[in-house]
């Protein structure tokens, strides 16, 4: 088995690199982290994101950059992010990327309000260690919808609800957040 050399982290759509989960984890993991910002951050936009397939390419390159940074292959990497961002990385994964485990944060099943729009057609291909970290009540995904929908993926797949959490979790959930992060990326 071989230890994670990097978390390379993503954010969400409303956000940027400098969260302050982002912020935290790179604090207190025990490995290099990169925190990223999507192209039209980097351009100094708030929004609307770019389109997946350019977003999903910014998550390649900046995984292959930062591998190459610290001397090992992309398969030596934890990717993931916050909602947007984790779907873009667990996409990636799907499309070919190699990485050692997905860490998925609030992750985005479907909009709000529309269950009928999943967004899970690349899960069949994600067959790498995963963690969610989602709210109990978050809308983009209900605790049976994300249980139901997660078993496509053939990877192994660990689930941690956050008790009365919403899609963006209070800040004192972020150390819960953390360990449980940590417990992860030290299982890898």
């Amino acid at each position: 088995m071989t230890a994670p050399a990097g978390f390379l982290l993503t954010h969400g759509a409303g956000s940027d690199r400098n969260h302050r989960l982002s912020l935290a984890i790179e604090q207190r993991l025990e490995l290099p982290v990169r925190r990223m910002d999507f192209p039209y951050r980097k351009a100094g936009r708030k929004g609307p994101p770019d389109r997946a397939p350019k977003l999903i390419a910014e998550v390649v390159r900046e995984a292959e950059e930062f591998a190459a940074e610290l001397g090992v292959g992309c398969d030596r990497l934890v990717l993931g992010g916050r909602s947007m961002g984790g779907r873009m990385c667990s996409m990636a994964v799907a499309e070919g990327l190699p990485a050692l485990g997905l860490v998925l944060l609030s992750y985005p099943l479907h909009p709000p309000n529309k269950p009928e729009k999943l967004r899970i057609e690349h899960f069949p291909k994600i067959e790498i260690p995963s963690i969610f970290v989602n709210g109990d009540r978050d809308p983009f995904g209900t605790p049976e919808e994300m249980e139901r929908e997660l078993n496509a993926i053939p990877g192994a797949v660990t689930i941690h609800w956050l008790d009365a959490q919403r899609h963006d979790p209070k800040p004192t959930f972020d150390t819960e957040i953390i360990e449980v992060v940590g417990r992860f990326v030290d299982s890898l």
